[in-house]
């Protein structure tokens, strides 16, 4: 036996037992008569005391040659500590060294395994396996593992049945690059990774499962930005004859289920939100709801005036910033600066301070009078003490480019508090999207999406105008899960490959075993997935995914821990049927 208990449970109430305990050695303190060693585990920290008055001088000697993550086993008796510590569960014992066993040694590692470490991320990543050791990384990794038990044990008592799905699968279009795995035993051909477990979970449906789910691996070969893997995992669900209302009370349900268990938090309203109005009063469909700024659309207001930077926009629009009067000129310049990085892309910015007087001080004073200046603030919302912050352009740039000045103001003041949760549905997004590059419609968000009911004709006359019967659960300016009412009719999936642009031919090559499926009475269904490492992130606090996530990617995609991707050898290529050909 190699531990009696663990390093997080001993306790006073332990004082005279005889334990055996095994775990790394996290520091230790040498005074000569007496030595410290600290011992963690996975479950906490237990101080261990060799002392020359109770302890034989070779065991102190090999108390003071352990260096940091050797890893031992230790005998001896729980004694009340002398110096307490109150930081911890472990703080009121220590345990009195009869026996010390090294289970392995450990070379010096290139980063300390504290919880304030002193190793960047990239080399941190290298030794993940170290990290992990650390508290927040550990911490982490054990909420996620709440966070997928709770998942189940509320998916369970709802009567979904978990189901695995192939990892290798056929390409299919859906909206970004597939990984493929060619195939030894059929040269020349091609499994690939599944971006979702779409087109199974509508195949469970026909075959009769009812309720679905899996907590599911995907994969998508995108360009990635920060924060986004190349594999992720989704909380995958699908339900038979039901509508839109059906699946987003179930899923408010988890939501709140998981709010409850993981974090003690009661949340009871899920508002609504069409996509039209998200964009309109946020500049996204994933708006954060915490705190207000919502857009003022100043086009009536402020072109009628010479302003030619205003005349010429498609959209004039603002917001109110709380307090934001206060900000000196320089403070505003490095503003303007910002929004005109080029992740945002702003040309400049026009603005005017409410006074606390009711009076106007705007930076276009030349154009604009007091008048003016109040019917600002009117349609923004701001009040004497704030500042209104304008921009102009194309609709689309404009309103993307004041949603992140809007989520940046907020950061700077503060009003993106972790632990508050406000959740949102978004729904009625637009089915198709146009590519202005091509000129082409592409679906929003998968093929298999139904239109609303009554608007499928209108795919002919005017695609941009159909609604998708599509909804979005966005929490605290996160999309957390998203689905929709599918197609479970052959004639109407093939009208929708044919405005996607798909032939005949190419829709049955690449859809033509769903198309068939549907013909055996399929019945309605839809679903819901949610992405579980934002999910567990926005629960956990964080930002970002990476802690939440035992072994991620950098931001290139590469593995720099096990050095993947990498080459494959000559045999390999030539078994696969495979030639390189490189691009210098």
């Amino acid at each position: 036996m190699y531990r009696s208990h663990n390093c997080g449970e001993l306790t006073a109430t332990h004082i005279n037992t005889e334990v055996t305990l095994s775990g790394w050695v996290q520091k230790s303190r040498d005074k000569g008569f007496i030595v410290w060693v600290d011992l963690r585990d996975r479950y906490g920290i237990t101080q261990l005391v060799f002392d020359e008055e109770r302890t034989s001088k070779d065991l102190i000697e090999q108390a003071q040659n352990l260096g940091r993550e050797f890893v031992i086993q230790v005998k001896g008796t729980v004694i009340e500590r002398a110096s307490k510590n109150s930081k911890i569960p472990t703080g009121d014992i220590e345990i009195l060294v009869s026996e010390l066993k090294i289970l392995n040694e450990s070379i010096l590692p290139p980063f300390t395994i504290e919880d304030k470490t002193d190793g960047g991320e990239d080399i941190r990543m290298k030794y993940r396996y170290l990290d992990i050791r650390r508290n927040p990384v550990k911490n982490s990794l054990i909420f996620r593992s709440k966070v997928s038990q709770e998942v189940r044990s509320y998916l369970s008592k709802e009567g979904f049945i978990e189901v695995e799905t192939p990892y290798l699968i056929k390409s299919t279009p859906e909206g970004a690059r597939d990984f493929v795995v060619p195939s030894r035993m059929n040269a020349g051909e091609f499994y690939a990774l599944p971006q979702s477990p779409q087109t199974f979970k509508q195949l469970l449906m026909v075959g009769g499962m009812d309720k679905y789910f899996q907590i599911v691996k995907c994969f998508r070969d995108e360009d990635l930005r920060a924060d986004r893997q190349p594999e992720f995992t989704q909380i995958d669900c699908e339900m038979a004859f039901v509508d839109q209302e059906d699946i987003l009370n179930v899923f408010e349900g988890l939501t709140r289920h998981l709010l409850k268990e993981v974090n003690g938090v009661d949340v009871e309203k899920f508002p609504r939100m069409l996509y039209d109005d998200a964009m309109r009063l946020y500049g996204n469909d994933k708006p954060d709801i915490r705190f207000g700024m919502e857009f003022g659309e100043l086009n009536a207001v402020t072109q009628h005036k010479e302003f030619g930077v205003f005349n010429n926009a498609e959209l004039v629009v603002g917001i109110a910033v709380p307090g934001g009067n206060s900000y000196t000129r320089k403070e505003i310049d490095k503003l303007i600066d910002w929004i005109k990085r080029p992740q945002v892309g702003a040309l400049g910015m026009i603005y005017s301070r409410c006074n606390d007087d009711g009076s106007f001080k705007s930076s276009v004073d030349k154009f604009y009078d007091q008048d003016d200046l109040a019917k600002w603030a009117e349609v923004t919302g701001a009040k004497p003490g704030d500042l209104v912050c304008v921009l102009s352009g194309d609709k689309n740039k404009v309103r993307a480019q004041l949603s992140a000045l809007r989520m940046e103001l907020a950061e700077r003041l503060g009003l993106r508090d972790p632990k508050v949760f406000a959740p949102l549905w978004v729904i009625d997004f637009p089915l198709l999207e146009l590519d202005e590059e091509t000129g082409h419609y592409h679906a929003m968000h998968h093929p298999f999406t139904s239109p609303k009911p009554g608007q499928i004709e209108l795919l002919d006359s005017n695609p941009g105008e159909v609604k998708a019967n599509a909804y979005d659960l966005v929490l605290n300016g996160n999309e957390i899960g998203g689905g929709s009412i599918r197609i479970h009719d052959k004639e109407t999936q093939a009208i929708m490959f044919k405005h996607l642009g798909f032939s005949e031919e190419e829709a049955k090559a690449q859809f033509g075993f769903l198309m068939d499926a549907f013909q055996y009475g399929a019945p309605p269904h839809g679903g819901l997935a949610f992405g579980l490492d934002r999910l567990v992130a926005i629960l956990g606090g964080q930002e970002t995914i990476r802690d939440f996530i035992a072994f991620p990617k950098n931001n290139s995609g590469r593995d720099v821990m096990i050095d993947a991707p990498a080459p494959i050898d000559d045999k390999q290529l030539t078994e696969l049927s495979l030639k390189l050909n490189l691009k210098s």
